[in-house]
């Protein structure tokens, strides 16, 4: 790879290097192709004299590479004279593996919106940002995993295909095997469907991942989820993959815990291992960037409740468009005002009023608030919600009678509360959000491989 060949003493011995093309540059007899892999963010220079002796397939396979095209090339790992690399390859042969079709290749060297690259996101990973954006959500995820593997939790698969709403929100994706063309209004007969009754693609894991928590005691999920909104807005998916961790025998203080180390731990991994990659967003996608992830690496996250937010903002409420009240669903700009201006630093808000919260959240004693947390981070707002569940059996169902669920449906979840229930908390963090975050990339669909979105299912 050519990440390896970056980082080792240009030793002149024998070396072969496989990639695309990124440039390719002829001055008098020498030619200077740059051949990247993926591996790294950098590319390697490959340097041709053309006054030695080259065979006769190097010298046709230089003068028909083009950007883009795949090709192997063999030579001597040398000191580089020019500035920004340490190593180049001094080539002797190229073999063109497969070409690219001249000028419709559609990534020449020049800017491109990433708009556009929505449009041919099956060869926007060849890109610069792309392939930066998806380095760092791999390790991203390895991180997660080693996170959590680390503190003793188990990996839970949770079902894509569920019969319950787990946020209460009623924007579900509907499955079915009926045939769509012969269903008339007010006819359908979901006892002939294939599930027997209503199916619908998850928003979310949390339900089922509390019970194994109930049995396992620590676990968390990770996989993609489903969400039926049509908001055509830059931070928006209509699937996205989510974390969430699950852990028995803990309260909200446990949770908020969790939450604050789990976030230190990511960044201060993805600082430790992508730095080149940082460089570049830092650089060209959102200046300060690293500085950010470093603060909050190092921050102590401070804590305030709802409704000592809230009285904070109502201070400041020419500040905002959106004028605050007790009641009110924070803002982005409430949540920025909060971590950029009264804190300085990432905050956990706590205690938010039971009807903004989902019908599972512990009611404190007050009846009016829930054991809720939400974690801010600067330059975004919000990156994690959580709370502590109510254990309490029949809490838990004068909640849902008070929302108009149908509890029947729930009989399984419930049953948790009625064999050996214990106090127990979570929190989701949107992979998508984090991976936006650590990135600076300003719209979500840029962070995901394959975006789905309102009026949008290419590839």
């Amino acid at each position: 790879m050519i990440k390896d060949l970056l980082t080792e003493e240009p030793c002149g011995q024998h070396t072969v290097t496989r990639g695309w093309v990124r440039t390719k540059r002829t001055m008098k007899n020498l030619v200077f192709i740059e051949v990247y892999d993926g591996s790294c963010f950098a590319a390697l220079q490959c340097t041709f004299d053309r006054t030695t002796e080259l065979s006769i397939e190097t010298q046709t396979t230089l003068d028909a590479l083009s950007t883009g095209a795949s090709v192997e090339i063999s030579g001597k790992l040398v000191s580089s004279p020019a500035q920004g690399q340490c190593v180049e390859l001094a080539a002797d042969e190229a073999r063109l593996i497969g070409a690219a079709s001249g000028e419709s290749y559609p990534l020449q060297k020049k800017g491109h919106s990433f708009e556009f690259l929505r449009e041919i996101a099956h060869l926007r990973p060849r890109t610069a940002t792309i392939g930066a954006v998806a380095r760092i959500r791999s390790r991203l995820a390895y991180a997660v995993h080693t996170f959590f593997q680390e503190q003793g939790f188990q990996y839970v698969h949770t079902p894509i295909i569920t019969t319950n709403d787990a946020e209460g929100t009623g924007a579900m994706f509907q499955i079915t095997t009926l045939d769509l063309a012969k269903i008339t209004a007010g006819t359908l007969d979901y006892s002939k469907d294939f599930f027997g009754k209503k199916a619908f693609l998850t928003v979310s894991g949390q339900l089922e991942g509390e019970t194994y928590a109930a049995a396992l005691s620590r676990i968390y999920t990770f996989g993609p989820t489903f969400r039926a909104e049509n908001s055509n807005t830059s931070r928006h998916l209509a699937e996205f993959w989510m974390i969430e961790p699950e852990i028995a025998f803990a309260h909200l203080e446990d949770d908020m815990a969790l939450a604050e180390k789990f976030i230190k731990y990511l960044f201060t991994d993805i600082l430790d291992k992508h730095s080149d990659d940082l460089e570049f967003f830092d650089t060209h996608i959102e200046k300060g960037l690293i500085a950010t992830l470093q603060s909050v690496a190092d921050s102590r996250f401070t804590h305030i409740t709802y409704t000592d937010a809230i009285r904070e903002l109502e201070h400041h409420a020419a500040n905002f468009e959106f004028k605050p009240f007790w009641g009110c669903d924070l803002q982005s700009e409430h949540e920025k005002f909060l971590t950029e201006q009264l804190a300085h630093g990432p905050v956990i808000v706590t205690d938010y009023p039971k009807e903004i919260k989902a019908f599972y959240m512990k009611t404190n004693s007050d009846g009016k608030t829930v054991r809720a947390m939400d974690v801010l981070v600067p330059r975004l707002g919000e990156i994690i919600g959580g709370s502590e569940r109510e254990d309490d059996l029949e809490q838990l169902q004068l909640r849902m009678r008070e929302l108009g669920m149908d509890i029947p449906s729930y009989w399984w979840y419930l049953d948790l509360r009625r064999f050996g229930s214990v106090p127990h908390a979570g929190f989701g963090l949107g992979f998508e959000r984090l991976v936006q975050y650590v990135t600076g990339m300003a719209n979500i669909r840029d962070v995901i491989p394959y975006p789905r979105a309102a009026g949008q299912a290419e590839f």
